[in-house]
């Protein structure tokens, strides 16, 4: 059967439409069974009831603190028989307690290769660095801040001229096929957490290179 996911978000949910659209192919090995949001303007919300797919909002400021806040999202994941997240721009910092909740469940992707640039503002960096590659990870969710496991990578040339937000379509672009991919490997136990690593069962080509210039 396939495995039940919940994509968390903030925003317009462009890496959950890679998502849903991914796993609407007869042998994808994953459901998106949920749509969560911490606000109700989010833009995705509507975009995954055109899809008909559930959705839920749990708004933090309806709660006095953190763990109340993540205590009720727990909740709606439990009663929809969630199996995995994939969080997709959820602008909210994560207790501990909801991290280790779902130890090995909860996926993110992160727009650097990391573990390069965490946090925030990092094409900004990337250029202020002088870079010549970049690009985005999925990586497994651990207490420390874009630090899990990572599952997949995706990097692009850095180019002359590039801008912020030149250089972030380019790998936004990567993350659409990326987060599918993580997704499916982790879904069908392709890859899979072992001892705090991420271990394949299937090998790939070892010859190819991004070289920046070319």
């Amino acid at each position: 059967m396939p495995r039940r996911v919940a994509v968390l978000i903030s925003g317009r949910g462009s890496n959950m439409v890679s998502l849903i659209e991914a796993a609407s192919a007869p042998d994808f090995p994953a459901e998106i069974a949920l749509v969560l949001s911490n606000r109700p303007d989010a833009a995705g919300l509507e975009r995954a009831r055109q899809a008909g797919i559930a959705t839920a909002i749990i708004d933090h400021k309806d709660h006095p603190t953190r763990e109340d806040f993540e205590q009720a999202m727990d909740a709606v994941l439990t009663e929809h028989g969630i199996e995995f997240i994939c969080l997709a721009g959820f602008m909210r910092v994560l207790t501990d307690w909801f991290v280790e909740r779902w130890a090995g469940r909860m996926i993110n992707i992160h727009p650097s290769l990391l573990p390069l640039f965490r946090g925030v503002h990092t094409h900004r960096r990337a250029l202020e660095e002088g870079v010549l590659i970049h690009g985005c990870t999925v990586h497994f969710v651990v207490p420390e801040l874009d630090a899990g496991p990572i599952i997949a990578q995706a990097a692009v040339p850095v180019i002359p001229g590039d801008t912020e937000e030149s250089l972030a379509a380019r790998i936004l672009v990567q993350e659409h096929s990326l987060y599918p991919q993580a997704l499916r490997m982790i879904s069908d136990g392709s890859a899979r957490l072992e001892n705090g690593r991420v271990v394949f069962s299937e090998s790939w080509n070892s010859e190819g290179a991004l070289r920046s210039p070319t």
